[in-house]
């Protein structure tokens, strides 16, 4: 598999490697390692048996399908730190008198629901607020 720059397509090779770089990292944060290995075997199917791949190229496809598979499991275990820093931050809250960061929301910390965006202190007035930077906490 061949891939050719797209900066040497045009004289003004700077705004267009910005923009190939901006439309990459865009397919690359929807592919998974399943894409990955789903497009593998489509490409091992549909090679001319006349001229089949480059060895190299292949173990190159297969470092790159470890590399995805293991950016992977780093993220899993990131989000996991990331859960287990915010238990620990509601733990320190209940019971606490919160303020929110533009000073609208203050209330008793009843319990703390942990989300995709943080931990979510719920105030004994029925108010959620979300335990972000300028958040008092007393």
């Amino acid at each position: 598999m061949t891939v050719d720059s797209t900066a040497s397509a045009t004289a003004g090779g700077t705004s267009t490697t910005a923009a190939a770089a901006k439309a990459g990292s865009s397919v690359a944060a929807s592919m998974n390692s399943d894409t990955f290995l789903t497009l593998l075997m489509a490409q091992l199917k549909n090679q001319d048996p006349t001229k089949p791949m480059d060895s190299t190229q292949y173990v190159g496809e297969l470092a790159t399908f470890s590399q995805v598979e293991q950016a992977t499991k780093t993220n899993q275990k990131l989000d996991s730190l990331l859960s287990s820093s915010f238990l620990d931050q509601a733990d320190t809250v209940i019971g606490r008198t919160l303020t929110s960061a533009d000073g609208t929301m203050t209330g008793t910390v009843q319990s703390v629901r942990v989300t995709s965006d943080g931990a979510l202190a719920r105030l004994t007035n029925g108010q959620d607020v979300l335990l972000t930077s300028g958040v008092t906490i007393q």
